[in-house]
């Protein structure tokens, strides 16, 4: 009995002695492959995928392809797993300031690709006694009391602390939503038809048009909707060609008035105190507005009635690229209606 009891644990044993092997080797396995990969990532940091190529496109007629790379801080033999991109383009925007865009982007296994866009001045902007001139997407070009004369004048916006590279900004955050809207606005708007702005008031924003027409979008939301209805009422023949105000009523409709005269700033009311009286003289300038009226038949007045929708249907989504306002009518006051 003692003979069989001792060739039972001699199996035990050897079970558990195949078991500890079994073991063992995974864990060998296991720490080789995590070295194996380690030695990759150290290699790939080190040795391999270092910039050899660096590729310049887009356009600027204010700097060179070495400023450039320069200003990129991206150097031959640097490592394209260590770059950040996104750096690299902020430093592009921030120390080249006519650099609109800037796109970095590595292409494999040697070479990084840097694409830039030129500013192009868009505005000016009232500031105490100087200009700041500002670029299609808001970026300040240069602060001094030299301007564009061709380009719109900005009043009223409250510029903060301008820098040169930076993005304009107010001391209202309404009214710098309200810009930025009217920025992203101008891949369908013209900001050469533009030749005022007056952000006097976030509550009520004008914009005058070299074409003699003055729209009055109301508040700063919204903006980009309410450039884009202004847009296609002035295109439409019964307006174009005339001038006065276009004016926005409820979140849907403008209105226009034919007024020769309009201007995108309210008229002022002058106060004028007789010396040593207590008598106050009020003058106020009067505006003449000249209506011009049009035969019945044509529906034309302050309001407007189109009874035959098939001439003013527009869809958004097939003719004039303006997604998310399709099906429209015209109404009253060159409104919109579901």
């Amino acid at each position: 009995m003692n003979d069989v009891e001792k060739t039972k644990i001699q199996r035990q044993d050897s079970y558990k002695r195949t078991k500890r092997r079994k073991r063992s080797r995974n864990v060998y396995a296991l720490v080789v492959v995590l070295l194996v990969i380690a030695v990759g990532v150290a290699v790939c940091f080190t040795f391999l995928f270092n910039v050899d190529e660096i590729v310049i496109s887009g356009e600027s007629e204010t700097y060179t392809y070495m400023d450039v790379i320069e200003k990129s801080g991206i150097r031959v033999g640097d490592n394209l797993f260590r770059m950040d991109t996104q750096e690299n383009e902020n430093m592009i925007l921030d120390q080249l300031v006519y650099v609109e865009t800037a796109e970095v982007t590595k292409d494999f296994p040697k070479s990084v690709h840097i694409h830039v866009t030129r500013c192009i001045p868009a505005f000016n902007f009232e500031y105490g006694d100087s200009t700041i001139m500002v670029s299609r997407k808001g970026k300040i070009l240069s602060v001094g009391e030299t301007s564009n004369e061709n380009l719109p004048v900005v009043y009223g916006f409250e510029v903060k602390d301008p820098q040169e590279g930076e993005v304009i900004e107010s001391e209202n955050e309404h009214k710098t939503e309200a810009f930025m809207q009217m920025t992203e606005a101008l891949d369908y708007v013209d900001a050469d038809d533009f030749s005022e702005i007056n952000m006097n008031s976030e509550y009520d924003i004008a914009i005058a048009y070299k074409c003699g027409i003055v729209f009055r979008l109301g508040g700063w939301t919204d903006v980009q909707y309410k450039l884009r209805l202004a847009e296609s009422v002035m295109d439409d023949s019964s307006v174009k060609g005339r001038k006065g105000y276009l004016t926005m009523i409820g979140s849907n409709q403008c209105s226009f008035r034919i007024d020769t005269d309009a201007t995108a700033f309210p008229q002022e009311t002058t106060t004028v105190s007789a010396e040593n009286t207590t008598q106050t003289t009020t003058t106020t300038t009067a505006v003449t507005t000249e209506t011009t009226a049009v035969p019945e038949e044509n529906g034309l007045y302050d309001n407007y009635d189109y009874n035959n929708y098939d001439d003013y249907n527009y869809d958004y989504n097939n003719n004039n690229n303006y997604n998310n306002y399709d099906n429209y009518n015209y109404d009253y006051n060159y409104g919109y209606y579901n």
